[in-house]
């Protein structure tokens, strides 16, 4: 698949002395100036030749309704891209990897659960698509993501689903989809000035003003290995 221009603006590579710049690369750099130090530094580390960073956390709130429950447990079927425990103020760890094969990034996340084992999340961002960023979850399906800086926070939105099979790539129509998605990264509270959270709601497409059917925040500071 041949890149689009956006992708391939994305794909400046990264430098020893700048960073990584492919997070930069999507938004203007007027905007990118306005983020806070620390959300800038989240996303212009470099993690070239297999190095991770890892955050650790903890589940501040989680939210859903019925229907949220019920799209969570039945992702399980892709891989468990959504949270499906309730538990808060129970640790929570991410780590980042790059993602050599593919030029992008691999994402772990833990939700420790009070009751039962910690639940697992994998995706993989890839800096690709015509928005020039994807994620990825496994058996086939992902997401074309958008960026933008608002309040002060960078926020990435679901555009559209797509799943890929024997080499060909199906865009999902709307009723089929599990909804808007929004993540918002934010700067923590002062006092600490390495921390970040992430906010994720998830809302149906065809009804736009109906409350968010699941919402998840969690705060994360490096790990300092």
């Amino acid at each position: 698949m041949k890149p689009s221009p956006v992708a391939a603006r994305a794909a400046i590579g990264t430098d020893e002395t700048l960073g990584d710049l492919r997070f930069r690369a999507l938004i203007a750099d007027d905007d990118w100036a306005t983020l806070p130090i620390q959300i800038r530094r989240r996303f212009a580390r470099r993690l070239a030749d297999g190095n991770t960073a890892v955050y650790v956390g903890e589940i501040l709130e989680t939210r859903t309704n019925m229907a949220g429950w019920l799209l969570a447990h039945a992702a399980r079927l892709i891989g468990s891209p959504f949270p499906v425990g309730r538990d808060t103020h129970v640790p929570s760890v991410v780590s980042v990897t790059e993602d050599m094969p593919n030029g992008g990034q691999i994402w772990t996340r833990l939700y420790a659960r009070r009751r039962r084992f910690p639940q697992i999340v994998h995706s993989s961002k890839r800096f690709a698509g015509p928005t020039g960023l994807e994620e990825h979850v496994g058996h086939g399906v992902g997401m074309t993501l958008t960026m933008e800086v608002k309040d002060d926070a960078l926020v990435f939105r679901s555009r559209d689903y797509f799943v890929e099979f024997f080499g060909l790539r199906i865009r999902l129509p709307t009723w089929l989809t599990p909804g808007a998605l929004t993540a918002t990264w934010l700067a923590a509270p002062a006092g600490f000035s390495v921390a970040r959270a992430a906010s994720q709601s998830i809302k149906p497409r065809l009804n736009p003003r109906a409350q968010a059917a699941a919402t998840s925040t969690t705060s994360s500071t490096p790990c300092v290995a």
